[in-house]
């Protein structure tokens, strides 16, 4: 059963809702919404990782996501939350206050890979995705000889880092990272054949939600890319695709429950 990860940026400056949520209460009060419409997991982020974005210290950035986390745990005890981070002690300080899941856009490799231990240790699920470049310079002029044998390359070598450091095969999920360092062409390409990561073994997630590579086909602008999303997404899905990762959690629900009863039809 496909899982749907609800985005909840508590940021001021995020592509497509930066401070929207930035407040406590508007992002639990967001968060709930999200579950109501259907979300599985929510996925809480204190720095945007949008295009030319700025980081933000590791204290800012707990001081964002540790209250909001406490906040929905204590509402929503049975919803698990992924913490959307790669530096080790935001992680600490957002699995102390109830995440569950490490969602990492450098995919356990900042400053030497100190979140790999706190993975281990903490015995949580972590999200490795791949990014080319950072995000202050990832869209700037992104090349690949071959983009799905490379991440393919990349996820390969990453569970092999991971397990090193003691991380459970089955607590690891693979994102190829779209949009981040992919111009439009790759974005299709990883789409297209997604397939090919399920080789090794591992759940891939797809976070294709209201991406520039929609805007890109469609001409339209952030606001604008609700079916785009939705068919990106179902495609990931019909590809092997076990958790999409959306912004707009009851359009994508619907449209889940719409493929999955005629996949079931029968006689």
């Amino acid at each position: 059963m496909t899982k749907i990860v609800g985005i909840l940026n508590v940021t001021p400056d995020s592509f497509s809702d930066g401070g929207k949520f930035y407040k406590i209460n508007d992002a639990v009060k967001h968060a709930g919404k999200l579950i109501s419409e259907g979300a599985d997991i929510i996925d809480v982020g204190g720095e945007s990782s949008r295009p030319g974005s700025i980081a933000v210290s590791e204290d800012e950035e707990i001081k964002r996501v540790v209250p909001v986390i406490k906040e929905i745990k204590k509402k929503f005890p049975h919803i698990p939350i992924s913490v959307d981070t790669y530096k080790d002690k935001v992680a600490l300080n957002a699995i102390d206050a109830g995440a569950e899941i490490v969602n990492d856009i450098y995919g356990l490799r900042w400053r030497g890979g100190n979140m790999a231990e706190v993975v281990a240790e903490k015995k949580v699920t972590v999200i490795i995705m791949h990014m080319q470049g950072t995000p202050q310079d990832m869209q700037k002029n992104p090349q690949y000889e071959d983009v799905v044998s490379e991440i393919y390359r990349f996820f390969k070598e990453r569970l092999k880092f991971a397990k090193s450091k003691g991380i459970k095969k089955e607590r690891i999920i693979f994102d190829p990272g779209i949009g981040f360092g992919k111009t439009l062409q790759h974005n299709l390409m990883l789409l297209k054949n997604l397939s090919k990561f399920g080789k090794l073994g591992i759940p891939i997630m797809v976070g294709p939600s209201r991406k520039s590579f929609i805007g890109g086909l469609l001409n339209v602008d952030v606001s604008n890319r609700l079916e785009g999303t939705i068919a990106s997404s179902i495609y990931s899905l019909l590809n092997g695709a076990g958790y999409l990762r959306v912004h707009d959690v009851l359009s994508l629900k619907r449209a889940l429950t719409v493929f999955e009863a005629i996949q079931k039809a029968s006689y």
